[in-house]
């Protein structure tokens, strides 16, 4: 029998709540953006990504994640701007942010050195009405009535606070590299009774383009996340053909403790400016036995041509990603 997943957000008494938040995407390197601001203008032109992630599918209450995200450069102020939504839904927790991000950019050592921020506003809301503990009491169909409990309600709690992110982004014509920290302030969420601390994230981001030959590039990435008492490690490759379709896998973990899901991606070029990706997830964890698998699809638009007046930097680089 397929139980109902809820992050337990609360220990008896303790009116703060704390977890590991950060969404999750097998995906990462076609959205690089969503989760280093210093990525806005790479892309060298207008670029709008959509990312649809369901996780552990068939496991009620299971996470699912919608980000939107448009980024382009800003020659003319020596860099590149971005605006971003991203909504995810766990349990009984909706949590939505929103983002505005400059980066400024500077050529270095044969390629181009982005040092960004971004600031927002983040909401988080508990759904009282879909958390079950040992004490609550529920009415003949099944709804909570009284969690017994003087911090829970069977309503709904909301509470928003202000964001701020850095990071930083290096790219060259076969090498990337970039370093991140989200909800760098970790500005407490009042809930009324409760409140909700968004954790400080780590990102670390290290890719590079290997040209088998005029047709074919293999493309390899590591992504590392973590909040200092848990991290997360993602090993990816992928192999494109004339810069048109593609195929690989990522592995997620790092030992036999760890280990949580080998995802298979593939995509295609739908047009001239827009690509299409997807990946399935096989769970390797204990949770294999509750849930079929994890579904994450990407959207990407590339206007492809330069945006703005200005001068632009001295070197610009074809990204080979979305």
């Amino acid at each position: 029998m397929k139980n109902i997943f809820t992050i337990l957000l609360l220990i008896l008494g303790v009116g703060t709540v704390a977890a590991q938040q950060a969404p999750q995407y097998s995906l990462y390197m076609f959205n690089k953006y969503a989760f280093n601001p210093a990525y806005a203008g790479m892309d060298n032109s207008l670029s709008m990504t959509g990312v649809y992630r369901n996780q552990w599918m068939g496991l009620e209450g299971s996470p699912e994640t919608k980000n939107l995200n448009t980024h382009m450069p800003l020659y003319i102020a020596g860099g590149g701007a971005g605006i971003g939504l991203e909504s995810e839904t766990i349990g009984s927790w909706k949590q939505t942010s929103f983002q505005l991000s400059y980066a400024y950019q500077v050529p270095f050592r044969k390629g181009l050195l982005s040092l960004g921020m971004s600031s927002g506003l983040v909401q988080r809301q508990l759904d009282g009405s879909k958390v079950k503990t040992p004490g609550t009491i529920f009415d003949d169909e099944g709804n909570p009535i009284d969690h017994q409990d003087v911090l829970l309600t069977t309503g709904k709690l909301s509470g928003a606070a202000p964001t701020f992110h850095a990071g930083a982004y290096y790219q060259s014509e076969h090498l990337e590299a970039g370093l991140s920290a989200m909800n760098l302030l970790e500005n407490e969420i009042d809930l009324s009774s409760l409140t909700f601390k968004p954790e400080r994230t780590l990102y670390f981001f290290l890719g590079y383009h290997f040209d088998l030959n005029a047709s074919i590039t293999l493309n390899p990435s590591v992504l590392v996340k973590s909040d200092a008492r848990q991290t997360q490690m993602d090993f990816s490759a992928f192999a494109e053909y004339n810069e048109n379709i593609f195929a690989g896998a990522t592995f997620r973990g790092y030992n036999s403790e760890s280990r949580d899901a080998i995802a298979f991606l593939a995509g295609f070029k739908l047009s001239e400016h827009i690509k299409l990706a997807y990946a399935y997830d096989f769970t390797l964890s204990k949770l294999s036995t509750v849930n079929d698998g994890s579904h994450e699809i990407v959207l990407n638009y590339n206007l492809g041509i330069p945006i703005g007046k200005g001068r632009p930097p001295k070197i610009i680089y074809n990204p080979r990603s979305l």
